[in-house]
């Protein structure tokens, strides 16, 4: 790959957009087994010694911050709530100068115990996967019954103050796609800021269909029959969602359409894996390894450098559309959203 131009402080690419939002993953493992995810017995999961250590991540981290630009950082897994280290990576980042803002994604189950912990630590908000509200269709989806610790984990990062508490919801045509309406009065009643987004190919099984997708389109059109949306006003800027005042506002609603309203123009995120591979897209099918740099002793200049060669090769967009389209080996447990 041709090595990136030296630019001091930037992350940028071939087309000139510049990563700024670095996700994170803490792990590969999760407590979950949701359907669309991975199949009910799990997955290989990383051994210990492929992931990368505490102040491994946190190194890596302030790399990114202090070299070369980032702004954003979000954990993620797998499940990041599982990881033992969790407060203290939070701790370590929010000490950095300059100070990233840090958010977490998770499924929510442990959170109401954590959440003032990683509050004192420096987190500044979290997003929460929540895909229904009806017990048993949870317990379907998930394999576990555990929809009442995901609602007492929302509840308790936003009396923590890790807010704003977002929602991520995935519809699935035939299994919760009646569920839009419902989801949204219940974030509009707990405060909470809702984001349905479109399934994308990144199951474990590659049984992915687009066919069977519940489209921005269609999610849109639930909500209009029981609410009236405008055109947030707001500059959307890299955000991933595109979003609309709810009843007026100042609730507002978000569609992340990956696949049918890509927004690869914009994209703003580079990412990092729990093993320490470096993939400037969420559906890239090439990663960079900086373990093996850092463990062979690289100094942060070469790390800085081997980051910017992997971003400056980024792709112009993810290419679902496009015939040649390859779906990638990791399964989104393994790569981080």
């Amino acid at each position: 790959m041709t090595a990136a131009p030296t630019t001091a402080g930037v992350l940028v690419d071939r087309y000139g957009r510049v990563a700024r939002d670095l996700r994170v993953s803490l792990t590969d493992k999760c407590n979950l087994r949701c359907t669309y995810c991975m199949p009910a017995e799990g997955l290989p999961w990383l051994a210990g010694p492929q992931l990368l250590s505490d102040e491994e991540i946190v190194r890596l981290v302030r790399v990114a911050v202090q070299q070369l630009g980032v702004t954003e950082v979000r954990f993620t897994g797998g499940e990041p709530l599982i990881r033992p280290g969790l407060v203290g990576i939070v701790s370590a980042v929010a000490a950095l100068e300059p100070r990233p803002r840090i958010s977490l994604t998770t499924n929510g189950i442990g959170l109401a115990r954590l959440a003032p912990s990683l509050r004192d630590a420096g987190l500044d908000r979290v997003n929460v996967s929540l895909d229904t509200l009806d017990r048993a269709r949870f317990t379907e989806l998930t394999r576990r019954d555990r929809l009442a610790d995901v609602l007492a984990g929302m509840a308790g990062a936003a009396e923590a103050g890790l807010t704003p508490v977002k929602v991520n919801s995935v519809l699935m045509r035939g299994v919760n796609d009646d569920e839009a309406p419902e989801l949204l009065r219940f974030a509009l009643d707990h405060g909470y800021e809702l984001r349905f987004i479109e399934q994308m190919p990144l199951d474990a099984q590659h049984g992915w269909d687009r066919t069977t997708m519940v489209t921005a389109d269609e999610i849109l059109a639930a909500l209009h029959r029981e609410f009236t949306l405008t055109a947030d006003p707001a500059e959307r800027g890299a955000a991933p969602a595109e979003t609309w005042l709810v009843d007026g506002g100042p609730a507002r609603v978000g569609v992340i359409a990956s696949v049918t309203r890509p927004f690869c123009g914009d994209c703003d995120r580079t990412r990092l894996t729990a093993d320490g591979q470096v993939r400037a897209c969420l559906f890239a099918t090439e990663e960079s390894d900086l373990r093996g740099a850092l463990r062979d002793g690289a100094d942060d200049a070469e790390l800085a450098a081997r980051w910017r060669t992997a971003m400056w090769g980024k792709r112009a967009g993810h290419g679902i559309d496009d015939p040649s389209f390859l779906q990638p080996v990791r399964p989104m447990s393994a790569i981080g959203g």
